[in-house]
């Protein structure tokens, strides 16, 4: 890459050495400069109310994207417990949500037995589920995408096949799983990862096919091989296209290992919902279900904040 260079340096490559006069000028503004100290109260006092100044600012920002969130959630509260404070109604309400789980709630990591554990640690193992699924399905994904979208022949053999497969539903992979691997952990490992993939595969595919031609030719003159014009010139210029689509997979992951979870059992997040439900803990459930929405925000929001920095802010197009 080209290093910048500053003005005056570009001056002196053009034109020869800067003149002694500019010297000089610059001399004199130093010195000029000095009956400034005098001042050096009234600019800390003007620096410092400008710093007070930004941090109100800054304050008012966060306020302007939290409170309105917070006063829509205060305003469904106060709508549902009007709504199921009378006698024929079918759900809890927050208050009587708040005396049933309380335990769920305060305390996540409680531990009392095998199956009797906190949220905190049954959401852990879901993700542990989680990391291992979605983190096979971007690997294969990017491989397969960058394939598709850099061969002519391979997306013609394998994008139709693809595409028929992405629209089988998560669920009804999990008896083929089970089948395959007899075990519940890795078929609902294997659910996650048959899910996720297919956006993964079709985004990167994707960003591999609008890849300018100019970088094509400068790789061609550069005599780049396979190996360096991936690593070079595909991954970075797809990037905003592979993140998009593992922003769709991590949520698609998270939906997948919740619903696997209520029919193979175990400790994870969903088979507690199901559990649960099997027992009519109707409050329990709704804590779960905010459980999981807050986990399922903070996974997206990870995947795009890595997305953001990798990609410096460019957006797919």
């Amino acid at each position: 890459m080209t290093a910048y260079s500053s003005p005056a340096r570009i001056v002196e490559t053009a034109a020869g050495p800067l003149p002694a006069a500019v010297a000089a000028i610059s001399s004199a503004a130093v010195h000029s400069a000095s009956p400034a100290k005098a001042a050096a109260p009234a600019t800390a006092s003007s620096s410092s109310m400008r710093g007070e100044s930004a941090f109100v600012r800054s304050l008012k920002h966060w306020a302007s994207v939290a409170v309105p969130p917070f006063l829509v959630l205060l305003a469904a509260l106060v709508v549902w417990e009007l709504a199921s404070s009378g006698p024929k109604a079918s759900l809890p309400s927050p208050s009587r949500i708040w005396a049933d789980a309380k335990d769920l709630i305060v305390d996540p990591f409680f531990v009392n037995g095998p199956q009797d554990i906190g949220l905190g640690l049954r959401v852990l193992t879901s993700l542990q589920r989680v990391a291992i699924g979605f983190g096979l399905s971007a690997v294969a994904g990017i491989l397969l995408g960058a394939l598709i979208g850099q061969s002519v022949w391979a997306m013609r053999g394998l994008d139709p096949i693809f595409q028929v497969l992405r629209t089988v539903p998560p669920l009804a992979w999990l008896p083929i799983s089970l089948a395959a691997f007899r075990d519940a952990n890795p078929s609902a490992i294997f659910v996650i990862f048959i899910t996720a993939i297919w956006p993964i595969i079709i985004n990167t595919a994707t960003g591999i096919r609008n890849i300018p031609q100019d970088y094509r030719n400068v790789a061609a003159v550069l005599r780049l091989n396979q190996v360096e014009f991936f690593w070079r010139v595909m991954i970075p210029s797809a990037a905003p296209y592979i993140f998009t689509g593992l922003r769709i997979g991590i949520g698609l992951s998270w939906l997948a290992i919740v619903a696997a979870e209520m029919l193979t059992g175990g400790v994870g997040i969903g088979f507690f919902i199901w559990d649960a439900w099997n027992s009519s803990r109707l409050s329990d459930i709704i804590v779960a279900l905010a459980y999981i929405g807050v986990v399922g925000f903070l996974l997206d929001r990870l995947v795009a904040a890595v997305g953001h920095f990798v990609t410096r802010g460019t957006q797919a197009s």
